[in-house]
């Protein structure tokens, strides 16, 4: 299958007590699956903005990412090619708050338990066994790897890299 586009989405686990939350969607293509609070990157946006962003909107919550846990590239079952940042963190304000329009559901669950989910409850099975993987096997990466976004005065920068300094 050739994607018919590419789609820039962010994607949190959510972590606490030893637990991720996982949130059942309510989107007509989509419509009662699991998955990690997530989204696209609306155009312009800084990645980990909006990651934060989307698990606001989806959750009501607000977290401090603490790590990426990759950065993973499919075909969904859509048919767009996917490129998916996923991050882990932690609530540090808010209040559980579903938007039932796209949100119908909320379970925290332990992390390897995952795994025995049927996966066709789950979108985006693999990906989601990846992450879960990548989440149990503990690897994870700095958030420094996201450099903030260049400002529109540096974005078209002609000077020698020295001269930057």
């Amino acid at each position: 299958m050739t994607p018919s586009k590419t789609v820039l989405v962010v994607g949190v686990s959510i972590l606490r007590d030893g637990k991720v939350l996982m949130i059942k969607e309510n989107k007509p293509s989509v419509r009662d699956t699991w998955n990690f609070p997530s989204g696209r990157i609306e155009p312009g946006e800084d990645i980990p903005e909006a990651a934060r962003r989307e698990v606001q909107e989806e959750t009501g919550y607000e977290v401090r990412l603490t790590a990426a846990t990759g950065v993973y590239n499919f075909v969904s079952s859509m048919g767009d090619q996917v490129i998916l940042f996923h991050f882990s963190g932690e609530i540090v304000g808010g209040a559980l708050q579903l938007e039932e329009n796209i949100i119908v559901d909320s379970r925290w669950v332990s992390v390897p338990e995952l795994l025995d989910w049927d996966p066709k409850e789950i979108r985006e099975a693999g990906v989601i066994a990846q992450i879960t993987n990548n989440l149990i096997a503990g690897i994870a990466y700095p958030m420094a790897v996201f450099h903030p976004q260049l400002p529109p005065c540096m974005r078209n920068v002609t000077s020698s890299f020295s001269e930057i300094r």
